[in-house]
């Protein structure tokens, strides 16, 4: 069925047509899958408890519009609408635009959510954009929700008035809402640190000889992801490496690639923020089209699907290069990007991997210092005993602010982090006063009554203290 749009098609908006008909969404039905529900898993969630609240403020400054007012998650399924225009209500509930029904472009097509959530961009779709004619009759708008700590997607907040209304300040207001239920959610988080903003870095450069220090040795673990990715590359494959944030899949890749193609010249290109996703693409075509030329495109997960799905198109055209990329896991790689995978390696988190810390840490600090460093034993010791939630970039921190105090690194020059294991998340005044005990106590040959009097605290109290934060006195 050939249906006449008179809108023109911006290049994000065609893409997004382009998908839905590989989709195969029908043209003339809106037909989305019903989930019966939504999770109490998500339904007890800070992000639906933040969204539920941003959106209720929301409410009451729309009071008297004819706007309905959708929080979803990053599937497209819409968790909650709120909407006080019943003819409003009864025309979205025709098209299933309800509470349990998933409206991802897979589902429905291109539509404001859909595309939101696709491309992590704010999105605007009026009336004949949609591809479905059944959603003609709508303007949407909507904007990604981002985690404020961890940069995952979350959802959306979608907004969706009459196609013949003005879409004005509509966008405006969902990316307002989108980011106040971050900022919410931040707030909330009990000391939490804000996820750090792209700086605009696109390429870094390096080559086999970047660092002074030799690579360290590591364990099996590493060894037999390494030993995996070696393979795949001298057959020719293309490979892709997932795993946690700070984990090292980049170095990983980046040694493979220096052990197969050693007069290459490896380029690491993270992932930038949707916005400025045109010119980081700008830059892929002549990198590509250069010989003996290895790219690893870093964090795809993230990236938009319309840019994922040029960079797929780069790639194919592309003579004398090889791209990897990496992820948090399979499932996350873009769909155009995965299709060019032969082979998926995973690499574990450092916590699984205790015999790699030291050689690291080791290994960090002479790159730092620009000579051999030497870790105590009761350094090494908590080195090796925590759990590194920030892998192996956050042991990396730890050693850089470490080394600039000498050669010779003990317990007392190592982070207050290093020495707490608490399982929950503190607060800033709680965070404090934890460094402080941490501090006090790996302190060369203290004790701790002795720390408890330097804090002004009784022997009870620094001892509760000890075991309401997890540290591990030296």
């Amino acid at each position: 069925m050939e249906v006449q749009r008179s809108v023109t098609a911006t290049p994000r908006l065609s893409a997004s047509w382009r998908r839905s008909e590989d989709y195969g969404i029908p043209l003339d039905a809106v037909n989305p899958a019903f989930s019966g529900g939504v999770d109490s898993a998500v339904d007890g969630s800070l992000f639906y408890e933040c969204g539920q609240e941003i959106l209720g403020g929301l409410r009451d400054t729309l009071s008297g519009e004819p706007v309905s007012m959708m929080l979803t998650d990053a599937d497209g399924l819409v968790l909650s609408r709120v909407c006080d225009e019943s003819a409003l209500v009864s025309a979205l509930d025709k098209t299933y635009l309800a509470p349990g029904f998933a409206f991802s472009e897979r589902e429905a097509g291109t539509n404001g959510l859909g595309l939101a959530l696709a491309d992590r961009a704010p999105s605007l779709v009026r009336g004949e954009e949609h591809y479905c004619t059944g959603l003609w009759g709508y303007t949407c708008a909507a904007a990604p929700v981002m985690d404020p700590v961890f940069g995952r997607l979350l959802g959306s907040v979608n907004l969706t008035t009459w196609s013949e209304k003005s879409a004005g300040l509509l966008l405006a207001l969902a990316q307002t809402a989108a980011g106040h239920t971050s900022t919410l959610m931040l707030a909330r988080g009990r000391g939490a640190q804000a996820r750090p903003t792209p700086k605009g870095e696109v390429f870094r450069v390096f080559t086999a000889q970047r660092d002074t220090a030799s690579p360290p040795a590591l364990g099996e673990a590493w060894e037999s992801a390494l030993a995996e990715t070696v393979a795949a590359l001298r057959s020719g494959r293309t490979v892709g490496v997932i795993g946690e944030a700070g984990v090292g899949k980049t170095a990983l890749l980046a040694a493979a690639l220096r052990r197969v193609h050693r007069d290459h010249r490896i380029l690491n290109a993270r992932p930038p923020d949707p916005r400025d996703a045109d010119s980081w693409l700008a830059l892929w075509t002549p990198e590509l089209a250069k010989d003996r030329t290895s790219v690893i495109a870093g964090g795809v997960d993230a990236l938009p699907l319309w840019a994922a799905s040029e960079l797929a198109t780069i790639v194919g055209a592309a003579r004398g290069a090889s791209l990897a990329v990496t992820a948090s896991e399979a499932a996350g790689i873009p769909h155009p990007l995965s299709r060019l995978l032969d082979t998926v390696v995973s690499l574990p988190p450092l916590r699984q991997r205790p015999d790699d810390v030291l050689p690291l840490a080791e290994y960090f600090g002479e790159v730092v210092r620009g000579r051999a460093v030497r870790f105590t034993p009761a350094a090494a010791r908590a080195l090796r005993t925590f759990a590194w939630p920030g892998n192996a970039e956050q042991l990396r921190r730890v050693v850089r602010e470490a080394v600039t105090r000498g050669d010779v690194i003990d317990v007392h020059h190592l982070a207050p982090e290093v020495l707490c294991g608490s399982s929950r998340t503190l607060t800033r005044i709680e965070t404090l006063e934890r460094d402080e005990i941490a501090r006090a106590l790996a302190e060369p040959g203290i004790t701790v009554t002795q720390a408890a009097k330097n804090l002004g605290m009784s022997r009870a109290t620094i001892y509760r203290k000890i075991t309401q934060y997890g540290i591990r006195p030296e």
